[in-house]
């Protein structure tokens, strides 16, 4: 072939093959490598698994209540905004500006004097009056508002002027009934927020934090300077680290109040995250063995109370088996192997309070829950107080 019809032939190629890329350009790009299923998420999620868990289990349990709760369960939470009383510029204004409220102190309802039987091997104490802490302040905004807050600002000291967590978290820290010279433990405290509500009472005169987790303890003393002078927490603090199982062990019939909120299920994330989920197919009997470790935390927590001490039990799931059944075994095996006699307290004062703000289990009858609706998405929260008397 002479030369130049050659050049001719490879200069044409040339043309052809860069309008061919021209043109591959401007259609839509395909991913041309298939995916690897296992390499990116599982065929059955842990989200998933536990879906189908909670409708099965809750599905009984709530019976036509369910329907409401999972479609919550399902969607983003509601917060509340904590105040810092340690810090200078709390932002109160601005909350309430935006139309919030606290809840607490603009309560919906006064307390009524009912009684009711709890069918328990423990006593039960009818209602009595909550002293609540007046220095404990949770702003939220209105039944059906889902706005979101605003991050809070540190003032001039790097202090945040309030905390956001679940308001329902709150409730707990409100049925403990802290009182003026108080020393309390906080069994089980990471990631923090019921001990930062806890403090804001500033009535106690020992607050002992604990969780297993060194890491947490950490990770929560460096927070808690975010939000707290150091000076209270060098003198009125202890964190520790220990296994809150053997805590009857290390110090027991010493504190006036105990709060014993347990690892669990912890519904919403359940439902939300695949990260560190319970319900992944290789943490199977981790799960299961929740209720007995509950158990454990819970009779640990009941041996550190002094006698006259007050024990207050909460978890964020729906579960009966983790709640009312850890309660019930509770109370009947701290008379069986320590002798210690226990007191059911009713909180039904405090879910008269909070009517209008929250939404609770209708004829529960052990402890109290907060469940969650979409017009006032808090929860869930279970808790439920005990009243050591030897």
């Amino acid at each position: 072939m002479p030369h130049s019809i050659m050049s001719l032939f490879l200069d044409v190629n040339r043309l052809l093959l860069r309008k061919v890329k021209y043109l591959r350009s401007l259609m839509p790009r395909r991913n041309r490598v298939k995916e690897k299923w296992a390499a990116t998420r599982p065929k059955h999620p842990p989200t998933q698994l536990a879906l189908q868990h909670f409708d099965a289990t809750y599905g009984a349990q709530l019976g036509q209540l369910w329907p409401s709760v999972r479609v919550a369960l399902l969607t983003e939470r509601k917060y509340g905004a904590l105040l810092n009383n340690f810090s200078q510029d709390a932002g109160i204004a601005d909350l309430q500006a935006q139309g919030c409220r606290d809840f607490i102190s603009d309560r919906d309802g006064e307390a009524k004097e009912e009684s009711r039987d709890v069918p328990t091997d423990g006593d039960v104490d009818g209602p009595s009056p909550l002293h609540l802490s007046p220095n404990i302040k949770c702003f939220v905004f209105p039944r059906g508002d889902v706005t979101r807050f605003k991050p809070a600002r540190p003032d001039q000291f790097g202090r945040l002027g309030y905390y956001l967590m679940d308001a329902a978290s709150v409730l707990p820290c409100l049925a403990l009934d802290v009182q003026e010279g108080h020393a309390v433990l906080d069994l089980c405290a990471a990631p923090g927020g019921k001990t930062r509500a806890l403090l804001q009472t500033q009535m106690i005169r020992i607050l002992c934090i604990n969780d297993s987790s060194v890491s947490r303890t950490l990770r929560l003393r460096k927070v808690l300077h975010s939000y707290i002078p150091k000076f209270l927490t060098d003198e009125n603090l202890h964190i520790t680290s220990f296994d809150g199982t053997k805590w009857g062990e290390i110090e027991s019939n010493t504190f006036d109040r105990v709060l014993v909120d347990v690892p669990c299920t912890t519904d919403r994330h359940s439902l939300m995250e695949d990260d560190n989920n319970l319900f992944s197919k290789n943490r199977t009997g981790e799960r299961r063995m929740l209720p007995k470790l509950q158990l454990e935390l819970l009779l640990a927590g009941i041996q550190a109370a002094c006698p006259g001490g007050e024990i207050l039990y909460s978890t964020c799931t729906l579960s009966l088996n983790q709640n009312l059944g850890v309660v019930e075994q509770a109370i009947y095996l701290a008379q069986e192997n320590h002798g210690i006699h226990l007191q059911v307290v009713s909180l039904r004062p405090l879910t008269q309070m909070f009517r209008n703000t929250f939404h609770f289990t209708p004829d529960l009858h052990l402890g109290e829950m907060v469940i969650p609706h979409l017009a006032a998405n808090f929860g869930p929260i279970y808790l439920c107080k005990l009243r050591r008397l030897t």
